[in-house]
């Protein structure tokens, strides 16, 4: 903390230590040069005049008006407009190669699965199992309906009440309710479950309708279904297509791009990522693509009991 500050009688500025007093205002002989002390208090009440006199007679500076800043992206597109040369010559010849060396490499490891062409049958048993799972789902196969729905546990309180606390116990554990069906809503329902909780799970939609395509199920996410669910993860592993064994990643589907922000024709790379090699790191299971008709039918059959979702 400041002590006290001293101030030279002719300009410039040292600190004295050596100095320090308790009294208010007087003159020190230095070895340096001849000082002027004030104390603490003296110093702070000026800071603190002289920033209030500096903020009333300071000129403001005019706001500048918040106006949009063009992206580096709009940039480039826009000299690539103005300057057709940018656009003119040829894509780099990497962004072409779907293997590259180093994803070889780890292709090649013993433990890494081995990519194969699929059998006719095994593509047959793929769409055979997808129509099923869509079939289900506009069956409301496993689906709280009927009689059930009008008895079913979440329409009466629990038997200590609505608003009382209580315990915790295997006969009456915690209860939840879940909004929204979708993949988040199915796992969040068998993971409660998995903890002993009584789950129910609503749906606004009328039922599971097939839509969208496949979804890929990262290594690090099918190691935690795994653990919610041992069987959800054998029939999610059995019924999807092991992708890890490809490199995966975006491809462009025109030409674009400049000099400056990179050249690329149709079909070449714009981004290729490993899956493999950090769930070979990490001892996961290899990244599959399950269609997701099949993956709703799986968390309904496996995940939960039967007529825990509503729809």
């Amino acid at each position: 903390a400041i002590q006290a500050v001293a101030v030279p009688k002719a300009g410039g500025s040292h600190i004295c230590p050596a100095h320090t007093s308790a009294g208010g205002r007087g003159t020190l002989t230095c070895r340096r040069r001849s000082l002027t002390m004030i104390s603490r208090p003296t110093l702070l009440a000026a800071i603190a005049t002289a920033s209030v006199v500096s903020a009333l007679v300071a000129p403001r500076a005019p706001t500048a008006p918040l106006t949009a800043r063009p992206a580096v992206a709009d940039l480039l597109r826009d000299a690539k407009l103005d300057i057709p040369w940018l656009a003119e010559g040829d894509a780099p010849p990497e962004n072409k190669i779907n293997t590259p060396d180093s994803a070889k490499r780890i292709f090649a490891q013993d433990n890494a699965p081995k990519r194969v062409a699929e059998p006719q049958d095994r593509v047959q048993a793929v769409r055979d199992r997808a129509a099923t799972a869509a079939a289900d789902a506009a069956a409301l196969r496993g689906m709280l309906t009927g009689d059930a729905d009008a008895t079913a546990w979440w329409r009466s309180p629990p038997p200590s009440g609505a608003h009382a606390e209580r315990e915790l116990t295997t006969e009456e554990p915690m209860r939840v309710l879940i909004a929204g069906g979708g993949l988040a809503g199915l796992v969040a329902a068998a993971a409660c479950h998995s903890k002993g909780m009584k789950v129910a799970l609503f749906e606004q939609a009328s039922s599971y309708a097939p839509y969208g395509g496949p979804i890929q199920i990262q290594s690090n996410a099918l190691r935690a279904i795994e653990r919610i669910s041992p069987a959800v993860y054998e029939d999610l592993v059995a019924a999807g297509t092991c992708t890890a064994d490809r490199v995966s990643g975006l491809k462009i589907g025109y030409k674009r791009g400049n000099k400056l922000a990179g050249l690329y024709d149709k079909g070449d790379w714009l981004v290729r990522f490993d899956t493999l090699g950090p769930a070979l790191e990490a001892g996961l299971p290899p990244t599959v693509v399950v269609d997701r008709p099949v993956i709703q039918q799986i968390f309904v059959k496996h995940g939960f009991p039967a007529d825990t979702v509503r729809i």
